[in-house]
């Protein structure tokens, strides 16, 4: 994993997801709302 995507699962977790299909967005963003620590979490494994 790049500097860059791992700045963008900190920074924006949905973001860093944005290549990985709709699917992943809707998790990871769903995460997010729900708190910052569960979507950097959800954005860094489907970055793996």
């Amino acid at each position: 994993m790049s500097c860059l995507r791992v700045l963008l699962c900190i920074i924006f977790p949905p973001l860093a997801v944005i290549d990985r299909g709709c699917g992943s967005i809707v998790l990871v963003t769903l995460l997010t709302l729900c708190g910052w620590v569960p979507g950097v979490i959800g954005a860094i494994l489907l970055n793996r």
